[in-house]
């Protein structure tokens, strides 16, 4: 395993260089992680194979190609153009994590217009559901009194299915949701996008400042390092939801890293860039629990960030430009088609 590192050290002196535009931290925090772990390696020379088998790929399929094309699914998501909508996103990503089952049991499912559905396009599902039964969840002061039975039918599954994850945790994050909007944005979450003027990283930041449940910040080694995965897609779908207007017109998108959860590191250790010690791939491969706040947990979401950010770079020296984010949405959509992929890792936490 030591020669993933070395491989990086005879080609540059400094492995992750940083650029002046980290605003948000993320990449200079997790950078500490890097450096300091022990348990989880990014192979460059893999980074360096798959930045050119994607590029090529591209150019294969011809000059309008792109690595990655958007696309919001209206089909599960609620939208109706106005302020409702931004509220509604809020929530679709206060609530976004933790949808797997316990090693051996059957997960959370919906039916959803005689579609099953699990996973994230189920919550988006069960909020759109939500919302065409009639619940005002685009309301600040609904979601405010939001009880244990209201949270229970929007998330309610099919008869064979177990209940969604961390129910209760959801519930406190809908109603710190209301909570915060009335307080400080009057019940509009529009207010807020209008308070950062648009910029994608500054509200990112407002969000972990303001709603502790998007204050994805840990400390590892007596180091803060920042994630902010929940704050920076709640940004990225306002963008999409909207296609980059109105409240989407949103500046210094490129400026985002990945999204750090469970299945895109999953893919990244699929495609050989992301490497585990061996005690650590073990405990993964066996679906035990990874403690949340963990060193192992950390260094795997740090590992995660800077692989799509190397990505990134890689596929720029190739004349490729693409985001951090792209990179993130492409791995994201691969690993929907993981059953032939090893385990990822299983961490409890509201956020991812």
């Amino acid at each position: 395993m030591a020669e993933v590192v070395r491989r990086y050290e005879s080609e540059e002196e400094d492995v992750f260089p940083l650029y002046e535009t980290d605003q948000s931290g993320i990449l200079s925090s997790t950078r500490i992680v890097l450096e300091e772990g022990e348990h989880v390696w990014i192979d460059q020379v893999r980074i360096d194979q798959l930045a050119l088998q994607w590029v090529q790929r591209v150019q294969q399929e011809g000059n309008g190609a792109a690595l990655y094309t958007p696309v919001w699914y209206d089909k599960y998501h609620f939208h109706d153009g106005t302020e409702r909508t931004v509220n509604w996103l809020l929530l679709l990503d206060a609530l976004n994590f933790c949808f797997w089952a316990e090693k051996g049991q059957p997960r959370w499912q919906i039916d959803y217009n005689g579609e099953l559905l699990n996973g994230y396009w189920a919550e988006a599902a069960s909020l759109t559901r939500a919302v065409e039964e009639g619940m005002p969840i685009w309301d600040a002061s609904y979601l405010c009194n939001l009880s244990s039975d209201d949270i229970a039918h929007i998330f309610r599954g099919t008869p064979a299915s177990p209940p969604i994850p961390l129910l209760e945790q959801r519930l406190q994050n809908a109603r710190e949701v209301g909570q915060v909007l009335i307080e400080q944005y009057d019940g509009q979450f529009s207010h807020a996008i209008e308070q950062v003027d648009g910029d994608a990283i500054k509200l990112a930041l407002l969000l972990a400042a303001h709603f502790s449940s998007f204050n994805d910040v840990v400390l590892y080694r007596k180091h803060e390092v920042r994630f902010l995965k929940r704050a920076q897609i709640c940004v990225a779908d306002l963008h999409g939801s909207f296609g980059g207007k109105a409240w989407g017109a949103l500046r210094n998108l490129d400026q985002l890293t990945a999204f750090a959860d469970y299945k895109v590191p999953q893919v990244l250790r699929h495609l050989g860039v992301l490497e585990y010690e061996r005690s650590l791939a073990g405990r993964i491969d066996n679906q035990e629990l990874i403690p949340q706040g963990s060193e192992e947990e950390i260094e795997i979401r740090a590992a995660t960030i800077w692989a799509c950010e190397l990505l990134r770079r890689a596929m720029a020296g190739h004349d490729r430009h693409v985001t951090a984010t792209e990179i993130d949405q492409r791995l994201w959509l691969l690993g929907q088609e993981s059953t032939h992929m090893r385990p990822y890792h299983r961490t409890r936490t509201i956020f991812y």
